[in-house]
């Protein structure tokens, strides 16, 4: 990164900036934390000049950030030691309809709702931060409420909460951050994307590698954009996915069910689509499913409208679903006019519901990972960046520019349409968050940086689906133009 850009990323994000050193320390990766609590801790302990106190640092996340064998000993310090414990985790709210009592789970610890209770005066004091999403990370303390067979009903001994402080410990200000955009050229802002995510972009070779990787972040910012990727090995999918915001959920092999994924009869809670900004199922080639039909059904009506329907329950979702795998270099070298399906699992070897995916990402254009590829500088914190791609996923105005700038072709299919709007919004938003009104940005840019490619990877999902079914051979995705609306 140019050291203009770092002094202008430095000047108008100030704090939200961070020193990162992944390709020189190794301190981070001996800890195993993902990128957002790693930018939390940084934040924390980070002086203005980018050093901070091993030592310091290594006790904090001994002492407050646990590993899942631990939790065991942490039990055992608050049941039978009678210990107040404090640790950095993520929470799920639960209030019972019938009884009013309100409880929580440790999703990462497997402590369920029936061992817990959130007395009223700590509901009082922090209900309005517990609720403000399903899962919320924060600062937790624990103890343990001594049951007493005294009275009638017995009371049952439960873990309590006793206090909650958000991870999130700033506002975050939308306006601040569109306002700062405009202060930096698209190439500078590329290079600001990559390093928020913990890339070098002196890295890449070309500008194509460079977007490429950052079309992966399409879904951080954008509701319900479905999304395929296929690319060689050791690429960064997995770390993309599953390690760099809070809010997305890295599904890697072993079985998917239904209940898993849209909702639970027997327990009577919603799957994964409902807690999360995008589930992505990685390695989707090994990925085995309970009930082809049940799944492919299920996956059909959600990726259409976002809603499910398991048994009597209907639920509505915004995450989006990304599938991930490897690819031959053979097929690679064909560079997607070859059937590039047919070793994903037999859920997905229906046309009608891979249409529903908008567009495809070319994965071999993003080089294999190195060190040279590896942020070692000053960078956006990722956990404020991922928290700002969150909040812009609500903002339907972008969408709005989008409907005024493409010009739909005549007879144009509904689902191209959908699919190629959505990616260009998700565009619009990433790389031009500071537009405001169609006027903002220049026809050719929009053109370049957000139309243009979405209709490249949606004509790939249109090329795969001519290949896997006669009916849609031959059908390609109509010239969508841009409406230059600044000659006005």
């Amino acid at each position: 990164m140019a050291n203009n850009t770092i002094e202008k990323l430095r000047d108008y994000f100030d704090e939200m900036v961070v020193y990162k050193d992944l390709k020189n320390n190794n301190f981070f990766s001996s800890l195993s934390l993902p990128s957002f609590t790693r930018d939390w801790l940084l934040r924390k302990f980070e002086d203005e000049e980018g050093h901070f106190d091993h030592e310091e640092l290594a006790e904090f996340v001994r002492r407050f950030i646990p590993k899942k064998d631990e939790w065991t000993s942490i039990k055992s310090r608050i049941v039978k030691d009678n210990e107040r414990v404090r640790m950095l985790a993520k929470i799920a709210i639960e209030i019972d309809i019938r009884t009013g009592e309100v409880s929580f789970t440790l999703p990462d610890f497997g402590l369920s709702s029936r061992e817990t209770i959130i007395e009223d005066d700590v509901w009082e004091s922090c209900k309005d931060e517990l609720v403000s999403g399903r899962e919320v990370w924060g600062m937790i303390e624990l103890a343990y409420r001594l049951p007493d067979d005294s009275v009638t009903p017995k009371i049952p001994g439960k873990i309590r909460l006793i206090s909650f402080k958000n991870f999130c410990p700033y506002s975050i200000e939308l306006d601040y951050y569109k306002n700062a955009r405009s202060k930096f050229n698209t190439s500078e802002w590329i290079d600001v994307l990559l390093g928020a995510v913990d890339y070098n972009a002196d890295g890449y070779k070309s500008e194509e590698e460079k977007l490429t990787m950052l079309t992966r972040l399409l879904p951080f910012v954008e509701k319900r954009l479905n999304l395929i990727e296929l690319a060689p090995k050791g690429t960064g999918k997995s770390y993309l996915f599953g390690r760099v915001s809070r809010y997305g959920w890295l599904s890697s092999g072993g079985v998917m069910s239904r209940a898993k994924m849209f909702y639970d009869i027997s327990k009577r809670t919603e799957g994964l689509v409902s807690g999360h900004d995008f589930i992505t199922l990685d390695e989707v080639q090994t990925i085995s499913f309970t009930d082809v039909d049940e799944m492919r059904a299920a996956l059909k009506g959600y990726l259409e409208s976002g809603v499910f329907t398991v048994g009597n329950y209907e639920g509505t979702a915004s995450s989006g679903v990304i599938l991930c795998g490897n690819i031959s270099k053979e097929t690679m070298d064909n560079d997607g006019t070859t059937d590039m399906f047919c070793e994903l699992p037999k859920v997905f070897h229906e046309s009608a519901l891979i249409e529903r995916f908008h567009g495809f990402i070319k994965g071999w254009n993003i080089p294999r990972m190195n060190d040279d590829l590896k942020i070692s500088g000053w960078a956006l914190n990722s956990e404020y960046f991922c928290s700002i791609l969150h909040e812009l996923r609500e903002d339907t105005t972008y969408r709005a520019i989008v409907d005024k700038l493409v010009v739909v072709p005549e007879s144009a299919d509904t689902r191209d349409t959908e699919a190629v709007k959505r990616i260009a919004t998700a565009y619009l938003k990433l790389l031009f968050p500071h537009v405001r009104k169609p006027e903002d940005i220049k026809a050719r840019d929009f053109n370049r940086y957000c139309l243009r490619r979405a209709c490249n990877m949606r004509a790939t999902i249109r090329m795969q689906l001519g290949i896997m079914d006669v009916e849609y051979f031959g059908k390609d995705i109509p010239p969508f133009t841009v409406n230059d609306l600044t000659k006005s």
